[in-house]
């Protein structure tokens, strides 16, 4: 099988062949996708051994590292690719990334049981202790290879930027002229790790792997695939959530130029075709007659209307301490607030896409996999295959926010139930389009909150009551999914907001978790930290504010058990200036600073935005100061860049951001109408990285959450005026 590739990746994947494996299970498809994609995937000559599948070493002096991680844009590989190479003490421009293969057993998410897939922000802190073991062992056995070579102890060889040294006979060798003797050594048991002092590339701003590839076109994505013979296929989605095809006239859409074939699959119509343009013109003059008898008809107004109702009502306690009920009855001051959500789409800059191809020997599959253990079964059980016949190559992909990992592959389900429809005569290329992935995709929900809290006399918050209803996002999933509901509580739904870190001596949180609404739901970029953030640190700052308090100050004195809280905290507000003046803006225009403290992910970050407010409402946020612990900071170039991407993201959202129903249909279509933020509405940001030797945690998700509360206080201190709701319109603001 051979596809279209360029001539100069062709040339890069045959540089690798020769030299030592460490772990590596190469099934026959993954040499195929070295040359589908471009990236490198050749196999080393050589034994395989087994104490870790991470590494690869050529006679070239290639190093390899095997990503079980996709990159989506947010710098895995190049994290991952870090920690091997350090421990490795390997030559960075030496050193390249690939996909692993589908392959739960050798490349298990360490947080998820048996089960490959990235997210929750875990990439890096999930292999970080196991790819230094990875790295370490390889560097071992190239030492233990020269020792016996030159006749001399292990103890005295150095190994530095990939080469091996013996000073005292002047020998020296590379990792390539090592690698072979090195195959036959032992695999240690144990190995030594570096210490933070003697770290040489971690914590370094070292080039990413993945940017001359991307910057020059070589990259390949999935819409980047062409196979033999291969056809394209889009799909007429229903209308409606829940409605059904009742039928279809495919005359005309047969009628376009290079169309094949009609089909219809559970998801909808398909209309497939010899390439793209023709299948969306096929697609587009489709005649399809809907069923909605049981489709969802609510609007967004309506679902929030009956969430206001249910909150009247006690839900499901998350968590509890103190008396909440005495603190909120009493002699104390009591305040009260609401808020709402609405859905939010994920839409990444690439729209979803797969390719599949089926076979004798099983089923092929390309695309930017984020789950690849629950793609494989979900199209083992489709086509009747053993899962291991399912053979995901693993591409970069142009984004997710949480997209592409749905729970039900539901993208993937979609391609491989195409090409069942065509009895796998060919491989079919599954295209969504950006009205595909605005109308028929997977939201954030929708949620409202209720917050009631207590001042004593001296403003010290004695009570938190926080009531969340909203749609759970894992309830009646299948595992690992499914673990994350306990004591019929979503822990997606309310993390953030249980783990709320101010110390209040009366304490509850409680969820209703509403069944019967119908749309269809997915974790959104940090998850319930999104809303959740929101509520909590708007209300706090209120709260701050009628306790006559400032702020940081109020805040800083319930961190007293969270220290790693506070230093965020107080290095976000020095670098912000907090407590000096504002530059006054233009005449008529008010001017606001606010600051927001959340922890996602086992990160902690701080932001401080500053914003302009003219008369009639509009904004704009001028500046934002961002302060993160995230443990160690494998690279601190790309944890910049996704905090500088996060307050982006989370900007679009706090501006912008609404998906919208109306009896049910989802009024957005395209980035003219679901908006996202504007190159001129982009604020300038500051980013601070607390110094820290504590493992890594995450970080493309965790500076989302406190942008938007940070850009609402911010917003009060200009105009007297909460926001209590998103997106932030200018009429909530005007004078």
């Amino acid at each position: 099988m051979t596809t279209h590739i360029e001539n100069e990746s062709r040339r890069h994947f045959l540089r690798g062949m020769g030299g030592l494996t460490l772990a590596i299970y190469l099934p026959t498809t993954l040499a195929r996708t070295a040359t589908a994609t471009g990236q490198p995937g050749a196999l080393a000559a050589g034994p395989v051994f087994e104490p870790n599948a991470f590494l690869r070493i050529g006679e070239d002096g290639s190093v390899t590292v095997i990503a079980k991680h996709l990159e989506m844009g947010q710098g895995s590989y190049t994290g991952l690719a870090t920690i091997v190479a350090e421990e490795l003490d390997a030559n960075w421009t030496h050193v390249r990334v690939e996909s692993a293969p589908a392959d739960a057993k050798r490349y298990n998410n360490l947080a998820w049981g048996p089960f490959q897939g990235t997210g929750g922000s875990r990439a890096i802190a999930n292999s970080w202790d196991q790819l230094r073991r990875a790295g370490a062992t390889g560097r071992a056995m190239l030492v233990a290879a020269a020792a016996r070579k030159w006749g001399v102890s292990a103890s005295e060889i150095q190994v530095s930027n990939g080469v091996v040294t013996h000073s005292g006979s002047r020998r020296q060798a590379t990792f390539g002229e090592l690698a072979r003797a090195a195959s036959e050594q032992p695999v240690p048991a144990e190995v030594k790790l570096k210490d933070a002092a003697s770290y040489k590339l971690i914590g370094s701003r070292i080039p990413r792997k993945d940017g001359a590839s991307k910057t020059n076109g070589t990259a390949v994505f999935t819409q980047d695939i062409h196979l033999p013979g291969m056809l394209t296929a889009a799909v007429a989605h229903p209308p409606l959530f829940g409605a059904r095809v009742k039928s279809f006239d495919a005359a005309k859409a047969k009628a376009v130029k290079g169309v094949v074939d009609v089909v219809q699959i559970p998801s909808g119509v398909a209309v497939v075709a010899r390439d793209t343009w023709s299948a969306k013109k096929g697609r587009d003059a489709l005649v399809v007659e809907w069923d909605d008898s049981k489709a969802f008809k609510l609007g967004s107004g309506q679902i929030l209307e009956k969430y206001r109702e249910m909150a009247k009502k006690p839900g499901t306690v998350a968590r509890k301490q103190g008396d909440i009920e005495a603190a909120l009855g009493g002699n104390a001051r009591i305040f009260e607030a609401d808020y709402d959500f609405p859905y939010l789409a994920h839409a990444p800059m690439e729209p979803l896409n797969c390719v599949i191809r089926l076979g004798k020997d099983g089923c092929d599959v390309w695309n930017g996999a984020q789950m690849q253990t629950q793609d494989q079964r979900l199209l083992a059980e489709l086509f009747g295959i053993p899962s291991d016949q399912v053979r995901i190559n693993t591409l970069y992909a142009g984004g997710s926010f949480g997209r592409r990992a749905a729970k039900d592959s539901d993208y993937v389900l979609e391609a491989g139930n195409i090409v069942k429809a065509i009895n796998g005569r060919a491989p079919v290329k599954l295209v969504w389009f950006r009205e595909d992935d605005i109308h028929a995709g997977y939201y954030r929900p929708i949620f409202h909150h209720r917050l009631r809290a207590a001042l004593d006399r001296q403003g010290k918050l004695v009570g938190w009551h926080h009531r969340l209803v909203g749609q759970s996002l894992v309830t009646g999933a299948p595992a690992p999914f499914s673990g994350a509901v306990k004591n019929g509580i979503d822990a997606t739904s309310v993390e953030g907001a249980t783990n709320l870190p101010y110390e209040v001596p009366n304490f509850m949180v409680d969820l209703h978790t509403p069944t019967d609404i119908g749309v269809p739901v997915q974790w959104w970029r940090s998850v319930g930290s999104t809303h959740n953030a929101f509520s909590t640190e708007c209300f706090i700052d209120e709260l701050a504010h009628a306790a006559g308090q400032d702020p940081v100050a109020w805040r800083l004195a319930m961190l007293e058990k969270h220290p790693r809280h506070a230093k965020v905290l107080r290095l976000a507000a020095e670098q912000a200036g907090w407590g000096q003046p504002l530059r006054a803006g233009a005449s008529g225009e008010r001017r606001g600073r606010g600051i927001a403290l959340h922890e996602a992910f086992n990160s902690v970050v701080a932001e401080v935005a500053e914003v302009t407010v003219k008369q009639d409402g509009s904004y704009r946020v001028d500046r934002v100061v961002c302060a993160v612990d995230c443990g160690i900071a494998v690279n601190p170039d790309v944890v910049k860049a996704q905090v500088e991407g996060s307050v982006g993201f989370a900007l679009s959202a706090a501006m912008h951001g609404a998906i919208t129903l109306t009896d049910g249909k989802v009024d957005q279509s395209n980035f003219h109408d679901y908006v996202p933020l504007r190159i001129n509405e982009m604020p300038a940001v500051e980013v601070h990285i607390v110094a820290s030797n504590a493992n890594p945690t995450g970080i493309g998700e965790p500076p989302v959450p406190p942008l938007a509360p940070a850009v609402a206080n911010a917003l009060a201190a200009a105009t007297g005026k909460r926001v209590r709701k998103l997106p932030i319109a200018a009429d909530q603001l005007k004078a």
